[in-house]
């Protein structure tokens, strides 16, 4: 970081460290087991007496000193040239703790060079026993230079106590240096049998070459099945993270470690046929192919080690963008701009913002990440995002993706780079916002006469505002369906609830009778439901429609319709999220209309996935999940958790999520080791939205007063609360959800909690955990004896069960809470911005104001009298108190 860098873009992301590590590698490994191999082929050669392959092993030498000694030697220094230009700071803590063993490597890389030269040019002119000296003496330097380059780079995955001690032997012998050992020489012994079967295959002589390739390939096979036994000893004194990492935890990893497994395979097989089936007969052809092969072999395997190390380049102590842990909290406090020596900007503004973003894009990605190249390129992984995505992306960054090292600096730098990387790279201009709305004129509301009416119907729904997702042809959320209550009362002086005789129908507006025309639930609705038959057009889960009859439920003392299949699509209006119903009491036996009145049936698409996941809205530039979209999501799906949603869904199978995932505690579908929906959606994506106030929230809900949708618009909003006073900050919402998962050891609960810190409480101990949709925040909690509210916050007291939620709550009499004050999120006034009074429509109709039924002490519209008590619960006498916001209106 504090060190002026090489700026690559096509070749960058360590491609040009790969590139040249792996081939010297492969050629270091090969100067080890090849000077075995010389000595131990010139000793066959003597003892057999065969001056054929005496002469090999001399036509092998030369070859074997040309190429350690040139390819090797040059590549051995390209290495140091690319590490100092590309990572200044890892190398110079190399070099600083190292500098005893590296001086001692060049020592025996020395006498090396020297040993070798002496044994290839007196080969045949040394007496025999002197010349096999000078090769076991190659052999040695050659095996000790390994032991010393063995030990720094074991040193790098695995410093063991020297992060506490600096001490140079704790750190060379290391936890990982004796498997380490063991492998690479076992490594260096395959490869020495690799390039003896090239030589070989060029012999003429029909029988010794069938008596070196079965020698060559032994040396390929016996130390093979040594090596794949070092393994487990090797990946057993890794730290855990990085042993997972190896296995999996990664996804990068996965096919070099496949690689790794399918060319042992590959190398055992064909040694065993060169050794049996076809030693006279392999060719040049075929032993190019495995010398190839035995690059991408060792290529493979320093992938896999290297990406072990993952977040760091030396584990634990410096981060792969060489900032240090230990350095962190300082960069995060005053900035990585005015920390980095070698930068133009230290402040951000307007003019500069591309340009600091892209100077931090150098400092904190550059290392692992090219820009439109061949390694780890940039632009295919950030292609979705939008700024916000891309800002949210950055903050999550060692959380969950703990391959990657956190961001580190400011929130306006973390902007900066997100910036960089959307609008520089990526040539993203700024969204266009979606339309203005346009309000639509309320219908005239069925009359209502308080002198002469005997009847009045109370109509809601069970949610200020069902969240669908209309990306069908790929997956949902859950299916769609919205629930609609109704209450008839006779009004008297005890007024009674009707629950006999009448016949209670619903029926949507026009425009929006017809939902099957705007989306395609009923193309998949079988796969979607486990459905055993077709689902007729139009017709919800539960057999209702757009229009139908209510049934009376005894438990919640109610008219009801479940699972209603109603849409924000009009036609003629496009995407409209408030449409109306009528409901109509009638007498069952004469038909005659009792009471009927309006109610809205709040839906909406406007979820915000496409912020992150990339893609079109698919309505009205407004709402909708494009196939775009909906494709990218189950990609990250599949790439994070081993799925193939993407594959099943594009053959004609989506998936509804409660197929793994169940809705609450209470709910046995799902699979049972897994979070249930709510937690994992927001246990996920709290690691990415740290920090942010309530517009976490409508990053994803159609919450934001800003949107097409507005969901926010009951009283509490127009008095200026937000989610987070109700539900708390999206981390200590997340953290309650997931504390109760925890608590029933769910997978994965563990992984999201690591990072998250409450934010309402001092500490997660304080969190009360809870179940989604069980158990919410109580209106008492602010509302406390139902007075005006002392506190403006309601987290961490949770109800129950459901039965104490605001939506299935009844009070003194009978009469359900929403029926008087409106649905969740739409308390009475509620102010909607498709219509000032379209969520007011039953107060207005029958007391003429938006303020909850029976508020101003207006009893009379069901008792019929002036009541002195309050009859439903506490403090309903009391005047309402918010007029000012209704004369505001």
């Amino acid at each position: 970081m504090n060190y002026p860098v090489w700026e690559l873009t096509t070749a960058g992301g360590g491609l040009l460290i790969a590139l040249i590590a792996v081939f010297h590698v492969y050629i270091a490994h090969f100067a080890v087991g090849g000077g075995l191999f010389l000595v131990l082929t010139e000793i066959k050669g003597h003892r057999q007496g065969s001056t054929a392959i005496l002469d090999y092993t001399k036509r092998h030498a030369w070859f074997f000193m040309l190429l350690t000694m040139v390819a090797g030697g040059i590549t051995g220094v390209g290495i140091w040239f690319i590490i100092a230009l590309l990572h200044p700071s890892a190398t110079s803590v190399l070099i600083h703790n190292f500098v005893f063993g590296w001086a001692a490597e060049w020592v025996f890389f020395f006498c090396e060079i020297l040993a070798l030269f002496i044994y290839y040019y007196t080969f045949g002119k040394m007496e025999k026993k002197n010349h096999l000296i000078i090769g076991w003496l190659y052999f040695l330097f050659a095996w000790l230079s390994l032991f010393l380059i063995n030990g720094i780079v074991a040193f790098m995955l695995t410093p063991g106590t020297w992060l506490e001690t600096g001490n140079f032997w704790q750190g060379f012998f290391n936890p990982s240096f004796w498997p380490s050992l063991f492998f690479r020489t076992f490594l260096a012994v395959i490869f020495a049998g690799i390039f003896g079967l090239l030589t070989a295959s060029f012999i003429k002589d029909r029988e010794v070459k069938k008596n070196l390739v079965r020698y060559c390939a032994l040396w390929m096979i016996v130390p093979l099945v040594l090596l794949l036994l070092s393994t487990g000893w090797y990946l057993s004194s890794l730290p855990r993270e990085a042993a997972d990492m190896i296995l999996g935890k990664n996804p990068e990893i996965i096919p070099f470690a496949k690689g790794f497994i399918i060319i042992s395979a590959v190398i055992f097989l064909t040694g065993l046929a060169a050794a049996v089936k076809m030693p006279g007969s392999t060719g040049k052809p075929l032993a190019f192919v495995l010398l190839a092969i035995g690059l991408m072999y060792m290529g493979s395997f320093e992938w896999v080690r290297e990406a072990g190390r993952r977040p760091y380049v030396i584990y634990q102590h410096m981060y792969s963008n060489a900032i240090m842990p230990s350095q962190e909290k300082m960069i995060n406090a005053n900035g990585i701009l005015k920390t980095a020596r070698w930068v133009e900007y230290k402040e951000i503004t307007e003019d500069n913002a591309l340009e600091a973003g892209r100077r931090i894009f150098y400092l904190e990605c550059a290392a692992c990440h090219s820009i439109d190249g061949y390694s780890n390129d940039i632009l295919p992984l950030t292609k979705p995002f939008t700024v916000f995505g891309m800002d949210s992306m950055l903050n999550g960054l060692g959380r969950i993706n703990a391959y990657m090292p956190p961001f580190m600096g400011t929130d306006q730098e973390r902007l900066a780079l997100a910036r960089y990387i959307v609008e520089g790279l990526h040539k993203k201009k700024k969204p266009v916002p979606s339309p203005k709305v346009n309000q639509v004129p309320l219908e005239p509301l069925p009359l209502f006469d308080e002198n002469e009416d005997e009847y009045l119907v109370l109509a809601w729904n069970s949610l200020g505002m069902t969240c669908i997702i209309d990306s069908y042809p790929f997956w949902i959320l859950m299916p769609m369906g919205n629930t609609i209550s109704a209450q008839l009362i006779r009004r008297g002086e005890l007024p009674e609830i009707v629950a006999t005789s009448v016949d209670m129908t619903y029926e949507v507006e026009k425009g929006f009778e017809n939902p099957s025309a705007s989306v395609d639930f009923w193309r998949f609705a079988e796969e979607l439901s486990d459905l055993d038959q077709p689902l007729a057009l139009n017709t919800g889960l539960t057999g209702n429609s757009t229009s139908g009859k209510m049934q009376f439920n005894e438990l919640s003392n109610a008219y009801e319709a479940s699972k209603v299949p109603v849409t924000p699509y009009s036609e003629g209006k496009g995407y409209h999220p408030y449409p109306v119903f009528t409901i109509t009491a009638r007498d069952k036996t004469s038909g005659d209309i009792l009471a009927r009145t309006k109610m809205v049936a709040p839906v909406s698409t406007e979820t915000g996935c496409r912020k992150c996941h990339g893609g079109p809205w698919r309505v009205d530039n407004r709402a909708g999940i494009s196939d775009e979209t909906a494709r990218e999501i189950l990609a990250v799906h599949d790439r994070k958790n081993k799925t193939d949603l993407l594959a099943e869904a594009e053959f004609g199978r989506p998936k509804t999520c409660y197929t793994c995932h169940s809705r609450s505690g209470q709910d046995k579908a799902g699979r049972e080791n897994m979070l249930n929906l709510s937690t994992a959606i927001h246990g996920w994506h709290a690691n990415f939205l740290t920090g942010r106030d309530e517009s976490a929230c409508s990053s994803c809900h159609p919450s934001d007063k800003n949107g097409s949708t507005a969901c926010l618009r009951g009283v509490h909003a127009s008095m200026g609360l937000t989610c987070i006073n109700c539900h708390g900050t999206l981390e200590d919402h997340a953290l309650s959800l997931l504390k109760h998962e925890k608590s029933l050891n769910k997978k994965g609960a563990d992984r999201l909690m690591t990072h998250l810190s409450p934010r309402e409480v001092s500490s997660v101990e304080d969190i009360n955990p809870r179940m989604p949709w069980e158990q919410e925040p109580d209106c008492l909690n602010c509302h406390l004896d139902f007075e005006p509210p002392e506190t403006d916050s309601a987290f961490n007291i949770w109800t129950e069960t459901s039965a104490g939620l605001f939506k299935a709550r009844t009070g003194d009499g009978g009469i359900r809470c929403a029926a008087c004050h409106g649905t969740p999120h739409a308390v009475y006034p509620a102010f909607n911005m498709y219509a000032k009074n379209r969520d007011n429509m039953q107060p207005i109709q029958y007391q003429g104001s938006p303020i909850p039924l029976g508020g101003d002490r207006n009893c009379a519209v069901c008792h019929r009298v002036e009541m002195d008590y309050p009859l439903h619960h506490p403090n309903m006498e009391k005047m309402f108190r918010n007029t000012y916001l209704i004369d505001e209106e």
